[in-house]
């Protein structure tokens, strides 16, 4: 699970563009830019990585209209930087659209796909942690590894650890909420590990 340790923690001294902690704020940014759009928020306050990411970027507003103008912004980023694909964004906007209908749905909103990251992550790295020593550049072994683990976890009722059957039920719960297809899934966890296995080890960190 080391893999993944630094994914949700904070940022690491020695920064690099580009990288996994670029890539999951632009994620977060792309879905509070959604909810902003969506939902008409005007407070910045409830939405601190769009914040950040406007400000930074220095992003005009769109006919007075917050989200449209940073989500478009953030949508080339990670077609720029990650080649993020098309099914992507569209499924982040239908799970919005979905399950956020007032300004009050937003902070559970974010806290169930926070929780739903972290658990899918933490268990993917724990199903796949040999399998993830394979060099980056065996990326289809890998993607087709990660695609397998993923069905795993959404069909698979007999894994022998009761922490690991604990989660998996956890996670079914929070997708089943959230949306979310398996080819989505597989697409964000594998770039995810293809990222975190760029990340120079804590030794290399010194």
């Amino acid at each position: 699970m080391g893999l993944f340790s630094n994914i949700f923690g904070k940022r690491n001294k020695e920064y690099r563009s580009g990288g996994m902690e670029d890539y999951m704020t632009l994620v977060r940014v792309y879905f509070q830019a959604s909810l902003a759009a969506q939902l008409g928020i005007s407070n910045l306050a409830m939405l601190p990585d769009l914040r950040a990411f406007k400000s930074t970027l220095r992003i005009p507003t769109q006919n007075n209209k917050l989200g449209v103008g940073e989500k478009a912004h953030c949508k080339k980023m990670l077609q720029g930087l990650y080649k993020t694909n098309d099914v992507f964004f569209k499924e982040v906007d239908q799970s919005i659209r979905k399950n956020c209908h007032k300004l009050q749905d937003v902070q559970v909103y974010l806290v169930q796909f926070q929780n739903f990251t972290q658990d899918l992550m933490m268990l993917t790295g724990n199903l796949m942690r040999f399998k993830l020593r394979l060099p980056s550049f065996f990326k289809k072994a890998i993607y087709n590894m990660t695609q397998k683990t993923v069905s795993d976890i959404f069909s698979k009722n007999d894994f022998s650890d009761a922490g690991v059957m604990k989660t998996v039920l956890s996670i079914r719960q929070y997708n089943k909420r959230l949306g979310f297809s398996e080819q989505w899934i597989t697409d964000f966890v594998f770039q995810v590990v293809m990222l975190a296995k760029k990340e120079p080890k804590p030794e290399e960190q010194k």
